[in-house]
C-alpha cells in the first residue's frame, strides 16, 4: 500500500452506464484499484452524448479513466453467469440500475451477499431505493430542477432559472459515492461483513444545496440577493466577474469605476439597499464596465483588492500561465480520440501519456484478457463473441 495507490489489489466490479456511478469507480481506479467495467457490446450510451470523436465523447473519457472494459450482454444467460463470477470475487460492486433492475439480473446485493459477505455494494440511482419516485428517470437536468438548484441560479438580467452548464448533479453524486465507498472500506478492515450503500442524485444534490435549504428556512420564499452587485459584466471585449463580501469592498469597486458617489448614495450604501435597488444600480454601472477592456478592468481591480476575474472559456483556462505552471491538465492520448487534456485530480498522481491509468478504454478492450483469466479458451471467447455475448476490441 502507498499514499499514491492505497487501493492497490482491490477488485471493483462496475455495472453502470452514464457518468455518476462510473465517476465513483474511476476515482477508485485512480487510487490503485483494478476496476472492471461491464459495458453492453453496443457501448455505454454516454459515448454518444455531447461532443464526440471516434468511439468516445468528453463525457465517456473522464469517468472511465484507468478501467478494464468487459463488453457483456447481461440480457443473455451466459453474460449473467460471467458477471456473477466477477461479482463473487469483487471487493466493491458499483451499480447504477433503477431499483430492482440489477436484482432481476441476479446481481443484486441480497443475491451476491451469500457468496460474498464482505462485499461493499453501492447502488447509485436518481431518487434512491425507497419512496414514490424510485421508478422515475433522473438525468442531470431533471435533478437540477427537482433539487431547487435552478431556482437559485437565476440570470441577473432575465431573472429566469437557468441550468448550470456542467453536469453538476452527476459529478457531485460520483464524488459522494466515492466518499461513501472509501469510508466503508476503512470501516470493513478486520471485519467479515460488507455493506449496502444507497447513494442517489437526489440525496447528493441535497448535500450540495444544504446551506440554501437552511437559508430558505431562515427566509422562506423568494430569497433575497445577498451581495449585490456581484455578478458578470460585459466589457469592451469580453466579460469579467466581480464579487464582494464586505461593505469596504463596495467602496473599492466604486473607486475603480470612478463613481465614488455611489458608495455613499443612500440607495446603495448597504447590501440590503443595493439588492432592493439593483436595477437602478446596474443601469449606472454597466455602461462604465463596457467602456474598458477586460484586461484593463482586471488590472485595475487587482491593484485595488477587488475580488474579480476575467470570465475564461475553456481554451483560455488551458492556456493560463498558472494552469500551465501547475501542469494541471496535460495532454494524454485516448483510444480513437487522440491527445486530450486530462485533469490532475486533487490527491492523485499526475497524468502521464502512455499510462493505462489515464486512458479510457473502448468497449470490449479487455474482454479477451478478463475472460481468459476466468478460464475461457480462445475458442470459447470467439464463440461468445460470435453469439453477441461479448465484444472483442483488442
Amino acid at each position: 500500500m502507498s499514499y499514491e495507490h492505497p487501493y492497490e489489489g482491490l477488485k471493483v466490479l462496475e455495472i453502470s452506464q452514464g457518468y455518476a456511478a462510473p465517476y465513483c469507480a474511476m476515482m477508485l481506479a485512480q487510487y490503485g484499484a483494478e476496476v472492471v467495467k461491464i459495458e453492453p457490446p453496443h457501448g455505454d450510451w454516454v459515448r454518444g452524448v455531447g461532443k464526440s470523436t471516434g468511439d468516445h465523447s468528453s463525457l465517456s473519457i473522464v469517468p472511465n479513466l484507468g478501467k478494464k472494459n468487459l463488453a457483456l450482454d447481461l440480457k443473455s444467460d451466459e453474460g449473467k453467469a460471467i458477471a456473477r463470477r466477477l461479482a463473487v470475487e469483487a471487493d466493491v460492486i458499483v451499480e447504477a440500475g433503477r431499483p430492482g433492475v440489477t436484482a432481476k439480473l441476479g446481481l443484486g446485493y441480497e443475491q451476491v451477499k451469500p457468496d460474498n459477505p464482505r462485499v461493499i455494494y453501492i447502488s447509485v440511482s436518481g431518487f434512491g431505493q425507497t419512496g414514490p419516485y424510485i421508478d422515475r428517470p433522473a438525468t442531470d437536468t431533471v435533478m437540477q430542477s427537482f433539487s431547487g438548484l435552478m431556482s437559485v441560479n437565476k440570470g441577473m438580467s432575465d431573472g429566469m432559472p437557468h441550468r448550470v452548464g456542467v453536469i453538476v448533479a452527476d459529478h457531485t453524486t460520483g464524488l459522494y459515492a466515492f466518499q461513501s465507498v472509501a469510508s466503508a472500506l476503512y470501516a470493513r478492515q478486520g471485519s467479515d461483513e460488507g455493506r449496502f450503500i444507497d447513494v442517489s442524485l437526489m440525496s447528493s444534490m441535497a448535500g450540495l444545496l444544504a446551506p440554501k435549504l437552511i437559508e430558505h428556512t431562515i427566509e422562506p420564499g423568494e430569497q433575497s440577493i445577498t451581495n449585490a452587485p456581484a455578478g458578470s459584466y460585459q466589457t469592451q471585449d469580453g466579460w469579467i466577474a466581480i464579487t464582494l463580501i464586505k461593505e469596504a469592498h463596495w467602496a473599492n469597486i466604486c473607486r475603480c469605476l470612478e463613481r465614488n458617489e455611489l458608495a455613499t448614495d443612500p440607495r446603495f450604501d448597504s447590501f440590503a439597499k443595493r439588492a432592493e435597488n439593483l436595477d437602478a444600480l446596474l443601469a449606472l454601472i454597466r455602461p462604465v464596465f463596457a467602456a474598458r477592456t477586460t484586461a484593463e478592468w482586471s488590472g485595475i481591480f487587482r491593484e485595488n483588492d477587488v475580488l474579480s476575474n476575467p470570465i475564461n472559456d475553456m481554451g483560455a483556462w488551458l492556456e493560463d500561465p498558472q494552469v500551465l505552471a501547475s501542469d494541471l491538465a496535460p495532454m494524454v492520448s485516448q483510444p480513437q480520440a487522440g491527445p486530450m487534456p486530462i485533469v490532475h485530480l486533487p490527491g492523485t498522481t499526475p497524468p502521464r501519456d502512455g499510462d493505462p491509468k489515464f486512458e479510457a478504454p473502448l468497449a470490449g478492450a479487455h474482454s479477451r484478457e478478463i475472460l481468459t483469466r476466468l478460464g475461457y479458451s480462445d475458442a470459447d471467447i470467439e464463440a461468445l463473441a460470435s453469439r453477441g455475448v461479448t465484444k472483442l476490441s483488442d
